[in-house]
């Protein structure tokens, strides 16, 4: 999708403070953090939400799920933190790229 803004984050067209990426994930910073830690992890083919996934979407879903533990742990979240989905506009979704948030708070050293 040429005008969507993960999608060009995800081609390098515009700027994110990139935090993992691999061949199909890519994990930034939120530009409007609602925590200490507050980042997106995103799939890099654009679905537009989890109502427009399929049976075909399901390893590139659980490979979603199963590295946010492995992000989350680098950012200094070890004791837990929050996930959360936003779907269609009746859940809040502002961006139509399926992402999830991950927020939480570092334990102090």
């Amino acid at each position: 999708m040429s005008d969507c803004l993960f999608c060009k984050i995800v081609g390098k067209q515009i700027p994110a403070k990139i935090i993992y990426e691999d061949d199909d994930l890519i994990a930034f910073n939120d530009i409007r953090p609602a925590a200490p830690v507050h980042f997106l992890v995103i799939p890099k083919q654009h679905i537009d939400s989890l109502l427009g996934c399929t049976e075909q979407d399901q390893v590139l879903l659980g490979k979603l799920l199963a590295r946010v533990p492995h992000i989350a742990r680098e950012q200094g979240l070890q004791a837990g933190f929050k996930t959360a989905i936003n779907t269609g506009e009746a859940g809040g979704q502002e961006v139509y790229h399926l992402h999830l948030h991950v927020l939480g708070t570092p334990e102090e050293s």
